[in-house]
């Protein structure tokens, strides 16, 4: 009887019900990012996160589907941890957010928000923004604007990467960027040194190497995104290489 409560607690615990930030781009696991937050909808969800010191969800953003007109994420994301939050300036209002990856998520179930996305909304505008203020007010302060999803969490992928694989990811990458640059020519040594910037030299390859190694060698972030759903060594190895391929 202990041992199912146990079970059943532990499944609970990889279940949870955190906002949804859809982005045009992938965050990985332990991968830091800087957000510069102006829209309201965002700065609510930032603000609930720093107040009950939660976590919310990076996705990419689905470009054919959406959610009450607003652009749905897809099904797998990183849990953002923010590691600290900053105005920009008195007057813009908007929100310096440095954020950190931590595990990778499934969304079991969304949650819409509680606006519906106006046809001629701008979000880059005065009156756009002000449009979702009052928007907003309408529908109840304590209504959230953002899209929140029930989530599990996904295990890492615990297999070692041996440092032959690393080095042929490496050497795929370099060949990419040298094709990519013509008619300019980049040396071995620049490619060296690009390595060196990035802090992917190394011995000792972990997923979050090959992780930054494709996010430099990607052209588009769709690309990204099947790397951070793989859930074996050998379908991420396989797929780091698609990427890395031109």
């Amino acid at each position: 009887m202990n041992f199912i409560w146990l079970q059943n607690r532990k499944v609970m615990s990889k279940i949870k019900i955190i906002p949804i930030f859809p982005l045009d781009l992938v965050l990985f696991p332990n991968q830091d990012l800087s957000l510069r937050i102006f829209e309201p909808r965002y700065k609510q969800m930032i603000d609930d996160c720093i107040i009950s010191n939660k976590e919310f969800g990076i996705c990419l953003a689905h470009p054919d589907i959406t959610i009450t007109n607003w652009q749905a994420p897809y099904n797998v994301g990183t849990i953002a941890k923010i590691i600290d939050c900053n105005d920009v300036d008195v007057t813009s209002g908007h929100l310096a957010v440095n954020i950190k990856g931590h595990s990778r998520f499934r969304i079991i179930r969304i949650i819409s928000p509680c606006l519906e996305k106006p046809v001629d909304y701008d979000p880059y505008s005065v009156e756009g923004l002000k449009q979702i203020d009052n928007l907003h007010e309408s529908a109840g302060m304590a209504e959230k604007m953002y899209i929140q999803a029930e989530i599990e969490l996904i295990d890492d992928i615990d297999q070692q990467i041996t440092l032959e694989v690393w080095q042929n990811l490496v050497e795929l990458w370099k060949k990419k960027i040298a094709i990519m640059a013509i008619p300019q020519v980049i040396s071995s040594q620049q490619l060296e040194l690009m390595l060196e910037q990035y802090y992917l030299k190394t011995e000792t390859p972990t997923l979050e190497y090959v992780y930054s190694l494709c996010a430099l060698g990607a052209s588009h972030p769709d690309e990204l995104q099947s790397i951070l759903e793989s859930t074996v060594l050998d379908q991420l190895i396989e797929r780091c290489q698609k990427v890395l391929k031109l």
